[in-house]
């Protein structure tokens, strides 16, 4: 199995300095790392996703998306799904930014203690979390709030996926095929029909919230890819810093002191168990598998599977919240899971050469 012998500045990094150098398997080379400073996070994620030297782009190109890769962004796409359901249940006993400040507590602290830092200018950190945690979750809380249906809300929320890739065109000049344009193509129409199929009975002030929602993620989207490999889950922990001051005092000014006594006393076990998934396992797992994945891929190839995530979530709201999808719905969830085959242009992991 190949391997690069780099420095974290992709340098190549000196035979005398080999002693000293331990393998980065997020990197894909060896770099100096100071005693200590590993991350046991990071190497879990690392394990997690199987990334190892063979997978190492080539000549600077992103390497492309492998069958167990793809299983783990619709892994994703699953837990994101269900995760509107628990969020709709918290949010009836908690209001919405007190509830994204709690959250985010969660998925900072105590994991900060043991997550390494991103190497990237805390700028770049901070931005990043501005858009995917604070901006997206924060809109999303409101949105859900406002009368948004949890099923509902997780097929607006991915109108991401299109945003995604007209930002990143612009922006980064990655050109999207013609397989992944007519990809995002189909799976549009299926997100139409499924649209048309619940009928938008949400009030509209709310579905604007949710594509503000939207833009924000796409823009973090983009942001993170071009940061470049770094690590997913310290990025994810890290730029949480962000969230929990900013949402407290929008909390303070909006939903007033009342309001936030009278949450904290409702603050039950349904609350504290809401909370627990959406900090740990959609927020520190998931959007650590998923980070990781945009930082090692380009963003078309990734962002399709999170089209995914209104087909889960709409099946838990049918499960868990009695929402009850219509023939069109199902006929839009096909339609995109076919999209994001053509998109994501899935093929066998290659072999590693020996």
């Amino acid at each position: 199995m190949s391997r690069l012998w780099r420095t974290g500045s992709g340098d190549p990094l000196p035979p005398h300095l080999y002693p000293y150098a331990r393998y980065d398997h997020e990197m894909w080379w060896y770099r100096l790392i100071p005693p200590g400073a590993s991350s046991l996070g990071t190497a879990l994620i690392s394990a997690f996703l199987g990334i190892a030297g063979s997978q190492a782009s080539r000549g600077g190109r992103m390497a492309r998306v492998t069958v167990r890769h793809s299983a783990l962004a619709v892994l994703v796409a699953l837990v994101w799904g269900l995760n509107f359901v628990a969020l709709a249940v918290g949010l009836a006993q908690v209001p919405p930014l007190l509830f994204l400040a709690i959250r985010f507590v969660l998925v900072v602290f105590p994991a900060i203690l043991f997550v390494r830092k991103p190497a990237l200018p805390w700028r770049s950190i901070l931005l990043i979390g501005t858009f995917i945690s604070l901006g997206q979750f924060s809109l999303l809380y409101v949105g859900l709030y406002l009368g948004m249906p949890a099923g509902l809300s997780s097929l607006v929320l991915q109108t991401q996926v299109l945003l995604t890739i007209a930002i990143t065109a612009v922006w980064l000049h990655e050109k999207p095929t013609r397989r992944q344009l007519a990809g995002v193509v189909l799976g549009g129409v299926g997100l139409t029909v499924i649209a048309v199929g619940r009928g938008l009975t949400a009030p509209v002030l709310s579905l604007f919230v949710l594509v503000l929602a939207a833009t924000s993620w796409a823009i973090g989207n983009v942001l993170t890819r071009q940061a470049g490999r770094v690590s997913g889950l310290g990025l994810t922990v890290w730029g949480g810093i962000v969230v929990p001051i900013p949402a407290v005092a929008l909390s303070l000014i909006v939903e007033g002191p009342t309001a936030i006594w009278a949450g904290l006393g409702h603050f039950g076990w349904t609350a504290l168990a809401s909370t627990l998934y959406t900090a740990w396992l959609s927020s520190l797992v998931g959007y650590g598998i998923w980070n990781t994945l945009l930082a090692h891929h380009e963003v078309s190839r990734v962002t399709p599977y999170a089209m995914l995530v209104p087909v889960f979530g709409m099946s838990a709201a049918y499960v868990f919240l009695a929402e009850r999808p219509h023939a069109l719905e199902l006929t839009g969830g096909a339609l995109l899971l076919a999209g994001v085959a053509v998109t994501a242009g899935i093929r066998r992991a290659p072999v590693a050469s020996r």
